[in-house]
């Protein structure tokens, strides 16, 4: 009997250490749940977690850093302001803008327009030729070719150099004196395709246009537009234009047979900061 009791009492012991054990494994995964759901949630969804954990570097969209706009107009580098593009708003340039001596003449060219057909240039690149100057065509005399450097100012002096390249030259000063300021580079403004053509080249880089005889060729002209007025409507035309901020000053290039002191005579001007500038760059420097 004694044993019949013993027996009942371990099984009573047993059921209630069961019972306990139930009821804590009960409270335990009642706890793990939410944690064991959230996870289940977050593998739901295993995109928008690769998503949140890494970090994906997009490419920024380029800039547009074509000069041209929808117009089919460049920006001159050398004026991002939207003046310098509406070319058309400035006047043909008088008769008077050029009386004026040569070295005077030069820098004020600068930023102005040549117009011819559909073509546009901004002027960034000079140089002043004077009367008694030793690297002048006007040294020769007047002769058949240099004739029209001693007209009055305002008409063109065009010829070739080298036989082959066409410099295009801005007389200066009043008939007679004999001088004239040569347009050594330019930014294209309007007519890009036409000047491509000309040139042989498609590009819009600065060679495009830095040099004399390159400007000469964008333009379309020969030695038959020398003597011709600036100043009247059709054709080639010079017309007004926005002043620059600033200006660079150096002395001419190509001239060693000249006498040195008009080697290093600083009467080459350009416009400051623009890349529309012929070589050598080195030599220009703030006034």
């Amino acid at each position: 009997m004694l044993q019949l009791q013993l027996q009942i009492t371990s099984l009573l012991l047993f059921n209630h250490k069961f019972c306990c054990l139930s009821s804590s494994l009960h409270r335990m995964n009642k706890r793990k749940t939410p944690q064991r759901l959230n996870k289940l949630t977050h593998l739901s969804n295993p995109t928008k977690t690769i998503e949140n954990s890494i970090k994906v570097k997009r490419k920024p969209k380029r800039k547009n850093n074509s000069k041209f706009q929808a117009n089919g107009g460049m920006i001159p580098a050398a004026s991002q302001s939207p003046s310098s593009l509406c070319y058309d708003k400035w006047a043909i340039l008088g008769p008077d803008f050029y009386q004026i001596d040569a070295l005077e003449l030069a820098p004020r060219l600068l930023g102005k327009f040549l117009k011819k057909d559909d073509v546009v240039l901004q002027i960034t690149e000079v140089e002043a030729y004077r009367p008694n100057d030793s690297a002048c065509h006007a040294r020769f005399g007047i002769t058949s070719r240099t004739a029209p450097v001693f007209g009055p100012g305002g008409h063109t002096y065009v010829y070739l150099c080298y036989g082959l390249h066409t410099m295009l030259n801005v007389v200066a000063d009043k008939e007679g004196v004999g001088a004239a300021v040569l347009i050594r580079s330019c930014a294209p403004v309007s007519g890009l395709e036409t000047i491509q053509q000309r040139r042989g080249l498609k590009t819009e880089k600065p060679v495009l246009l830095t040099g004399p005889g390159k400007v000469g060729q964008a333009l379309g002209i020969s030695t038959e537009w020398s003597n011709h007025p600036l100043f009247t409507l059709g054709g080639l035309e010079l017309l007004d234009g926005p002043e620059p901020e600033k200006i660079l000053v150096g002395p001419r290039v190509g001239i060693e047979y000249a006498l040195p002191e008009h080697v290093t005579a600083l009467w080459r001007f350009a416009m400051a900061g623009t890349p529309w500038i012929s070589a050598p760059k080195n030599t220009l420097r703030a006034p």
